[in-house]
């Protein structure tokens, strides 16, 4: 799975960007570019407030690899 970003162009000129498989994460920007800097990093609070108190997240095997101690 992958955090797919939907991104529109608002009729008084800025950008909407989200993140549905994460709801609440929404943001404005001035530029498309603006938007979807702070969306990746608002989804990335997310999910660490997520994590920090032990809830689930959605799974995003290319984000993290965990290493097997031998």
């Amino acid at each position: 799975m992958s955090l797919d970003i939907e991104i529109e162009r608002e009729e008084d000129g800025r950008w909407l960007a989200d993140i549905s498989s994460l709801p609440g994460v929404m943001v404005y920007g001035e530029t498309r570019d603006e938007a979807v800097a702070k969306v990746q990093a608002l989804a990335l609070r997310v999910i660490a407030d997520r994590l920090d108190h032990g809830e689930s997240i959605p799974e995003i095997p290319s984000l993290f690899s965990v290493a097997i101690a031998t």
